[in-house]
């Protein structure tokens, strides 16, 4: 079975996120997939040249995740196979004060996905329905509409060319800690620490909530969502660059014909 048919979130369907295994591995095991990912890593630069020679269609990839999911551990596997000039990378943070100013969306769609290009989002729209909630940053009768809102937007995406991938990295609870850790007693991770990352971990529970309700509502047929077990880091990054490259190689690209007869070029 391929792996965006076993991780996909069907849409319509409830998710309830404890039925799904942070530590599975759909049978590899990490002696064995040194060669699948590096075929998968080759086979995305590949692709992405012919996305971008083609220039009629965009990928925008979404990660989502709790801290400490591999956010950026997957982004640096993702795009280092693929040549910067048509691939890029959008964070989003906390809104500045110009963006707070605007609707939520309006950030976002400013950082899609121009022809040819492939861009992945470093948390995404969805913290929208996600952090907002969790903290009551917004009331209830705000975020709950945003869904319907989020649904459209990515519509209007995919029918402008845009193939949505939106990726929710699930790590269990203990390997956060195990993760948090290791950024405590490694000289070079402790750039990465926060007290803010550790004081999040007593909203777990409400942060499942609204990651449960977030990808049951917004795993379309346009933009679906991705469960992708995230415990093992090697696993989380042959799913992915599959997934990936499952999806490219679906949309069966052309390279364009050249503008000019090259039979008439003569070189001296």
């Amino acid at each position: 079975m391929k792996l965006s048919k076993r991780l996909i979130v069907p849409p319509g369907s409830k998710v309830n996120l404890a039925a799904w295994d942070q530590n599975d591995t759909a049978g590899f095991d990490k002696k064995s997939i040194d060669a699948a990912l590096e075929h998968n890593l080759k086979r995305l630069g590949e692709l992405q040249y012919r996305l971008y020679a083609e220039s009629r269609r965009s990928l925008l990839v979404i990660l989502q995740g709790l801290d400490a999911a591999g956010k950026d551990g997957t982004i640096r596997h993702v795009c280092g196979a693929m040549n910067p000039q048509g691939c890029r990378v959008a964070a989003f943070k906390v809104p500045t004060p110009e963006e707070a100013a605007h609707d939520f969306l309006w950030r976002i769609h400013r950082q899609a996905p121009r022809t040819g290009e492939v861009v992945i989002f470093n948390r995404s729209h969805y913290e929208d329905v996600l952090i907002v909630r969790v903290h009551d940053l917004v009331p209830k009768s705000v975020w709950q509409r945003r869904y319907d809102r989020i649904n459209e937007f990515e519509a209007e995406l995919a029918d402008a060319g845009v193939h949505v991938l939106k990726f929710f990295l699930h790590i269990s609870k203990d390997e956060q800690l195990d993760r948090f850790r290791a950024r405590l007693d490694d000289p070079a991770k402790n750039w990465k620490a926060s007290p803010a990352d550790f004081a999040e971990r007593k909203c777990w529970t409400d942060y499942t909530a609204a990651y449960e309700d977030a990808i049951s509502k917004c795993s379309t047929k346009a933009a679906p969502w991705f469960v992708i077990p995230a415990n093992h880091k090697w696993f989380r990054n042959l799913a992915v660059s599959q997934i990936i490259v499952e999806t490219l190689e679906a949309l069966d690209m052309k390279f364009p014909k050249p503008a000019f007869d090259l039979s008439k070029i003569k070189l001296k």
